[in-house]
């Protein structure tokens, strides 16, 4: 239940956030800097949250680094693009809010705080045929970090990135580097040996942690956010989860919390914002309002994520969107590791393949993550399930790239590798019947799937789906490959496979928002003095993923906006 504020409160702010992650540190700074006396509170032990353990990059169309490097891009081209993917499910208000206030958050953070960004030139929007689509520069990528800028006691209180994104478990690189590195392209041994260099001769820090202080993706986001709420004195308290809101009349004046194991009220005079993330952790939830089957283990998300924020809204009489959706990627669960890969680019390499049970592809690999997952739900009663689903590679796929938790077969031949992985995570057999009963898919479907796409592949024109016709898919594809770079015959025995799951970034589903970020009521009302950003609010994207950086963006984008009309700031 939601308490009447009737006694006193433990401390008093202007501005309250729950949260860490970038769109709560985004609004702590705005807030800040507007004057205002600013708290987080967090509740697990680190900060960060998923944004922390993300890529990292933010989608910011018409951003003000395009020009320089050569791109081009207007407010009417995003907004139409805009249109053309979301659709008619988000108000056109809050479109234009997002398209009109991105690239003005990303230019203050960029003038006022640590923060640097760099555009990815040639990082496409996701969906190239809807007018107003970019070939790249709207996606921002934080410039690496260090985190000797930040001390190393508040660098062992950030959420790590995830296992995904660097390298051996270990080495930190940023999206251009994971490009060049993963697919092997001209210049990837340079980098490699130079990233390698620079963590193994950070001493004599190397003695005391594996963890790389060289920061990027979501570590250098995080990082130079938390250097500048340092530098404006913010508090940012962990192990402080909210419990709930606390009203004067209709309007939000505080939260109750807990910390240390007593209960703790806090005022905010000017406003709370929520910025909580998801519910991917809940089994529960997930149970309630997500495609089934859904499991936790499935997320690649914080497991701290368990909608919290999304509940005590609800407890308000705040209305609900999209619990229903996520935003969902193709994900492997690896043995001993507590959450599962996303499948980003591994499912656009040339020489592999997803298929169903009915050894059959159903999907176009190269496509956007969420299109992929969304494929694998839509199921016909009548035909063959899509979940789990497979990916199949050979022995050139193996020696030449990475996948999930292996390093290419060159670097880590399958005798080296774990034997968790070995024994039940990888599958493999010398000819393709025997790997599909490995799998428990059809052996004639895999054979004649096989072989239909090895007729296609030297031509490197995909009749079914149309892989790597778009400067999205070839972005991870292998650029040594022609004459596409997304297919290479699968006939070099042995045959590998693995499942894969219909997992998710984060849930996208939650408290419905308006244009300034305030939550609304079922009849469109605001709740006074209540805000949300990030994953505990009903995304501006809809059910849909536009480019790279679709949730970053638009959770620091209306966490500046919730600051700014929390506290009356027209402009800096």
């Amino acid at each position: 239940m939601t308490d009447r504020v009737d006694e006193g409160f433990d401390h008093q702010v202007d501005f309250l956030i729950v949260g860490s992650g970038a769109g709560a540190m985004t609004a702590g700074i705005v807030a800040a800097d507007a004057g205002a006396r600013v708290l987080l509170i967090e509740k697990s032990p680190q900060y960060g949250g998923s944004s922390a353990m993300s890529g990292g990059g933010l989608w910011v169309p018409n951003n003000h680094l395009m020009e320089p490097a050569g791109l081009r891009d207007t407010p009417e081209a995003a907004l139409a693009y805009m249109k053309g993917t979301v659709g008619a499910i988000v108000p056109e208000e809050k479109l234009r809010a997002y398209v009109e206030n991105a690239p003005a958050m990303a230019k203050y953070l960029s003038e006022k705080t640590a923060l640097r960004f760099h555009p990815i030139p040639d990082y496409a929007d996701y969906y190239p045929d809807v007018p107003g689509a970019a070939e790249g520069g709207r996606c921002l990528e934080a410039d690496a970090y260090h985190a000797r800028e930040l001390g190393n006691e508040e660098f062992l209180r950030m959420r790590e990135t995830a296992l995904q994104e660097r390298i051996m478990n270990r080495v930190a690189m940023d999206i251009p580097e994971a490009q060049l590195l993963l697919c092997r392209a001209p210049g990837w041994r340079a980098c490699l040996i130079r990233l390698m260099l620079g963590y193994a001769f950070d001493l004599p820090w190397r003695f005391r942690s594996k963890r790389d202080r060289r920061l990027a993706m979501g570590n250098a986001l995080v990082g130079r956010l938390r250097r500048s709420l340092m530098d404006r004195d913010v508090p940012l308290w962990l192990e402080t989860p909210a419990r709930r809101l606390l009203l004067e009349g209709e309007r939000v004046v505080g939260v109750e919390a807990e910390q240390g194991g007593r209960r703790l009220r806090i005022r905010a005079e000017r406003g709370v914002l929520l910025a909580a993330g998801g519910f991917e952790a809940s089994q529960a939830l997930r149970e309630k309002h997500l495609p089934h089957p859904t499991r936790a283990e499935w997320t690649c998300a914080n497991p701290y994520n368990e909608g919290d924020a999304i509940e005590m809204g609800r407890e308000l009489g705040a209305a609900l969107d999209l619990m229903d959706d996520a935003w969902w990627g193709p994900t492997v669960v690896v043995p001993g590791e507590d959450r599962a890969r996303m499948l980003v680019i591994e499912k656009s390499l040339p020489g592999g393949i997803l298929i169903n049970r009915a050894g059959r592809r159903f999907v176009k690999e190269t496509a956007a993550y969420i299109d992929v997952v969304n494929v694998m739900y839509e199921q016909d009663p009548d035909s063959v399930p899509n979940l789990p689903a497979y990916l199949i590679f050979d022995a050139s796929y193996r020696r030449k790239y990475p996948c999930g938790p292996l390093l290419p077969g060159s670097q880590q031949p399958d005798w080296a590798a774990p034997r968790r992985l070995r024994r039940g995570f990888l599958r493999k057999a010398k000819t393709l019947e025997a790997l599909a009963s490995r799998l428990g898919v059809d052996p004639q479907g895999l054979r004649e799937t096989v072989t239909r796409f090895n007729e296609q592949a030297p031509g490197g024109v995909d009749l079914d789906f149309h892989r790597g016709e778009t400067a999205f898919d070839r972005f991870y594809g292998d650029p040594t490959v022609e004459p596409n770079p997304c297919m290479a015959p699968i006939d070099a025995a042995p045959f590998y496979g693995m499942e894969v799951f219909p997992g998710e970034l984060g849930t996208k589903g939650g408290l419905r928002t308006d244009a300034q970020a305030r939550v609304l009521r079922e009849d469109g009302s605001p709740i006074e003095g209540l805000y949300a950003t990030g994953n505990c609010s009903a995304s501006v994207m809809g059910r849909t993923y536009p480019g790279p950086g679709s949730t970053l963006g638009p959770t620091t984008t209306f966490g500046y906006i919730a600051a700014r009309h929390a506290l009356g700031v027209a402009a800096f």
